[in-house]
């Protein structure tokens, strides 16, 4: 494991336009568990067994509003979660001049509570809130801390998250951002994710650059293509990496 931090710090020395791809393992240490990974829920109005897909679908928050909100305030809402080595490490970097942009599948806001500025975030954020009649914004803690369906202060219309929900298509704006950030890097970080949600996934498919880093508890179906493959936790390997990348720059200063 030495070497291979060795070799991601050597790579991070290296680069000047770091890109960083991120999924649900990389709140991971923050005590953010992947939702997907909740068990599946019997619905008494359905009479059916739900997928946590299905409880965060578009259908399920316009038909079962009531329970999709129940899902949602409970497996989706963190408001006491704080960043952890990754998100710092990712921030840090970005003051360095190395990283460029962050993109990621996380709706937590982590990112940029850790003091990331060019965060794309594929499917939204949690922390951005609309009445869908008159487009009021509301805080995430306002929707975690109201009594069953959230509803407008104003009008009294339904509030909706600006969260990609399963069914939705992803902001196409920032899609294009995170495409041109990619494709512009000389080094792309993946990490924290298996690489199994599309469309998110596929952005990866643009990377032109020198190195392909994959830092990620289990395999994923883009390791032949890495120049560098981490089994480990990312928190753990971003900041150790972070680490010796500012021994070694303070060394030789």
């Amino acid at each position: 494991m030495d070497e291979k931090i060795i070799r991601l710090a050597q790579i991070l020395k290296a680069s000047d336009n770091i890109v960083f791809f991120g999924g649900a393992g990389v709140s991971t240490a923050s005590n953010i568990p992947d939702f997907r990974s909740a068990h599946g829920i019997f619905s008494r109005k359905l009479g059916a067994q739900l997928t946590p897909e299905q409880l965060v679908s578009h259908t399920m928050f316009v038909r079962y509003t009531d329970e999709f909100y129940d899902f949602y305030k409970k497996n989706l809402l963190y408001p006491d979660a704080e960043p952890n080595a990754c998100h710092r490490a990712l921030a840090e970097l970005e003051r360095m001049g190395k990283l460029k942009a962050v993109v990621t599948q996380n709706i937590d806001g982590l990112h940029q509570a850790a003091g990331s500025s060019k965060v794309y975030e594929l499917h939204g954020s949690v922390y951005r809130n609309r009445c869908m009649e008159c487009g009021k914004a509301f805080e995430m803690e306002y929707v975690y801390h109201a009594d069953g369906i959230p509803h407008c202060t104003e009008c009294g219309g339904l509030i909706k998250p600006d969260v990609v929900l399963y069914e939705e298509g992803l902001d196409q704006q920032v899609i294009s951002g995170a495409v041109n950030a990619i494709s512009a890097a000389d080094t792309l970080i993946i990490g924290g994710t298996s690489l199994v949600v599309y469309p998110a996934a596929g952005l990866i498919d643009y990377f032109r650059g020198n190195h392909l880093v994959l830092i990620n508890k289990t395999v994923t179906s883009a390791d032949k293509d890495a120049d560098l493959v981490i089994n480990d936790d990312i928190a753990s390997v971003m900041e150790q990496a972070l680490r010796r990348l500012k021994e070694e720059s303070g060394a030789r200063g």
